[in-house]
């Protein structure tokens, strides 16, 4: 019983450093879910951090299939010294949540390893559900009990609005990195290239590609408000971060605004207003 609180303390601490606005959000679920949260939200941050851990892309990998083989019951020593892995899988079997979810979430992580071009707005959605949406519906599970809480519609729109804001804020950090998130078709659409984006030179054409990037996360937005009805109230705070979008979206819009220089952010007790006030 020690170690596993131990573990879910790790798992707290850890998100409460490298992913504040999940964590605050989390403040609003029953005190007996958070933990669970924390084990979900520490899983993804280790996952989303590999890129940042290695300096090549097969060193990835194998992280990666680490982490597949945890969840698959395949590792090879003692999965359980892993804090985070061992919170995860006390909270899998308790909401029985499906592992299958987890390990496609992996799996669309192996695109952050390489300079790949993300190919079309189709693809984005696509990365976006596997990971940011699978994240909702599985909190959402978790604050259902591990009942089916009917709320897979919602999550796969609300985790892509969600996704896009936070791959918005990133772009500074991504072009230095030499990922490019912005799907192709639309930079085509404006006429920018990867170039452009990795080498810092812009244009107007990327203000306008990055517009059209805002607009798409502003209509999945639209679309989790006209299915709020489907949302049961035990999980509503895993659609909690949702109130943070608009605001970063807004950021973003200010005349002085730079995406290579001009870091998105709110001040705290401004994103604790705007999660009190919540994202309906």
């Amino acid at each position: 019983m020690a170690e596993a609180i131990s573990n879910f303390a790790h798992c707290e601490a850890l998100v409460r450093e490298a992913d504040p606005d999940r964590y605050w959000a989390s403040l609003f679920a029953p005190a007996d879910k958070r933990p669970h949260l924390y084990a979900l939200y520490a899983f993804n941050f280790e996952i989303a951090r590999v890129r940042e851990a290695v300096r090549e892309a097969l060193v990835g990998e194998i992280r990666l299939q680490w982490w597949r083989d945890a969840l698959q019951g395949e590792a090879r020593g003692d999965v359980r010294a892993n804090p985070v892995a061992a919170a995860l899988d006390d909270t899998i079997v308790q909401f029985r949540l499906p592992r299958q979810s987890l390990v496609d979430l992996i799996d669309a992580r192996i695109f952050d390893l390489y300079e790949d071009p993300m190919p079309s707005l189709n693809d984005l959605e696509g990365y976006c559900g596997e990971t940011s949406s699978s994240l909702i519906q599985l909190s959402s599970l978790i604050l259902s009990d591990g009942t089916n809480p009917g709320t897979a519609d919602a999550a796969g729109h609300a985790g892509v609005a969600y996704a896009i804001a936070g791959l918005l804020r990133a772009f500074p950090h991504h072009a230095r990195q030499g990922q490019v998130y912005v799907p192709a078709d639309i930079l085509a659409k404006h006429g920018v290239v990867r170039e452009d984006i990795v080498t810092g030179r812009g244009g107007p054409g990327l203000k306008s590609a990055l517009a059209d990037m805002r607009a798409v996360a502003r209509h999945h937005l639209e679309q989790v408000r006209k299915l709020r009805t489907t949302i049961p109230d035990v999980a509503k705070p895993a659609f909690q971060p949702m109130a943070l979008v608009e605001p970063y979206l807004k950021a973003m819009e200010r005349g002085d605004y730079d995406p290579f220089h001009t870091p998105v952010d709110l001040p705290q007790w401004r994103r604790i207003w705007a999660l009190w006030r919540g994202p309906f």
